[in-house]
């Protein structure tokens, strides 16, 4: 990378971190604790909403939507039922919710799952006010505009923070190519978050949506700007809180005190990024589930540690006040501290049999890799070490021999 193109990234960042501390941030509304569901009601009369659209997955329609459904029932709320949101949700899928809601006269959105039924719903929700505008001329920073109806998120994992974010991540269905489109309209007005949505959750699934949550947590850390004081704060609350209690939610569902910490810790890493930013881990997972359709948690799961290891330096300060902060280690040098943060990711990761690595990458597909997460990470991202061609292929080698 050439110094006036690295000096550009660096200007483009400084200079947004500027305008947009004078942007209206806010955190959706949290509505939490065990049977907090049964309050769906009560906030959609708040907002006048008489019809809403419940958008999620064929799994969660048949096992937890039916009782959000009852509740609208006794209230006498109208809905319509959307279960046909697929893992990395399209382009397609997006369009279809966007259609449905209009002709069945709809006034909000429920969304039920994990982050995709929750981006879809956001998507389709930014098509609803901007009916002339395809998804892919929505994707970038700040180009929906417009207020959204009234939106619930309820999640039912505690990973994809997208109950909290300004993003939606989308994948056109014939180049297979990931559109984030993030824009603060796109926050939900509330977000749901009751333990018991999440009980059923199978290990592996609970493994690697923590895992999600941990990558925002510790990514939005790293970023040399953006950051608040409050993003700060949140981010390292995240970080512990998942250090603490992901593991016993990984081994007993049942624990709802783990189970409610999670969907906490996952609500407050979703805001610090929201608000700071992700980095290289998520640039290079979205290639992995538009090209391969990996689940995002398993991807970031994997890539996270490869990648705070390439960082070096840059990170070490801050992996160090990590490691301190979680009692990962708390003595010797700030390389040695941030050298056992990741080595106890690495330990979480074995532990919850997440793998190493992907020798499912194909090496053909390893330029378009590199070239869709350059695109996404630049010069957008605040990065404490920014990826070229070179050193993004180095690092996406990694991943395959690490397998």
């Amino acid at each position: 990378m050439n110094k006036l193109q690295f000096a550009y990234y660096r200007g483009f960042q400084a200079v947004f971190n500027i305008g947009a501390r004078c942007l209206h941030w806010r955190r959706p509304i949290p509505v939490s604790g065990e049977g907090a569901v049964g309050k769906i009601p009560e906030l959609l009369k708040q907002e006048a909403v008489d019809k809403v659209l419940v958008v999620t997955g064929p799994t969660v329609g048949k096992k937890l939507a039916p009782g959000i459904l009852r509740e609208l029932d006794q209230a006498g709320i109208a809905y319509v039922l959307f279960t046909e949101v697929e893992a990395n949700p399209s382009v397609n899928t997006v369009n279809r919710i966007q259609r449905l809601y209009l002709d069945s006269g709809c006034q909000g959105f429920i969304a039920v799952g994990g982050g995709s039924p929750m981006d879809a719903a956001k998507a389709a929700a930014a098509r609803v006010v901007r009916p002339k505008t395809p998804v892919g001329k929505m994707a970038g920073l700040l180009k929906v505009g417009r207020k959204i109806p009234p939106y619930i998120a309820v999640p039912t994992t505690a990973g994809t923070g997208s109950e909290t974010t300004i993003a939606a991540v989308i994948t056109d269905s014939e180049t297979h190519h990931k559109y984030a489109l993030m824009d603060l309209h796109l926050v939900p007005k509330y977000a749901v978050l009751d333990p018991e949505m999440t009980r059923e959750l199978p290990p592996k699934i609970t493994a690697t949506t923590g895992m999600d949550a941990l990558t925002h947590a510790v990514e939005a850390y790293l970023c040399w700007t953006y950051n608040t004081k409050e993003s700060i704060r949140l981010a390292e609350e995240a970080v512990c809180g998942i250090f603490k209690y992901l593991e016993r939610a990984y081994r007993d569902g049942n624990d709802m005190q783990a189970r409610t910490e999670m969907l906490i810790a996952s609500y407050k890493a979703g805001f610090a990024f929201t608000r700071a930013g992700v980095g290289n881990v998520h640039a290079i997972a979205h290639t992995l589930g538009g090209l391969y359709n990996t689940p995002h948690g398993l991807a970031n799961a994997v890539i996270l540690p490869i990648v705070l290891e390439d960082y070096g330096a840059a990170a070490e300060k801050k992996l160090a006040r990590l490691a301190e902060l979680t009692g990962v280690k708390t003595d010797g040098t700030e390389a040695e501290k941030a050298k056992a943060f990741i080595g106890e990711i690495r330990a979480m990761n074995r532990r919850m049999e997440i793998p190493t690595g992907f020798a499912f990458i194909q090496e053909k597909d390893i330029p378009q890799m590199i070239a869709w997460a350059l695109d996404e990470a630049n010069p957008v991202y605040p990065v404490p070490v920014v990826y070229d061609e070179k050193r993004c292929e180095q690092v996406i080698r990694r991943i395959i021999r690490e397998a």
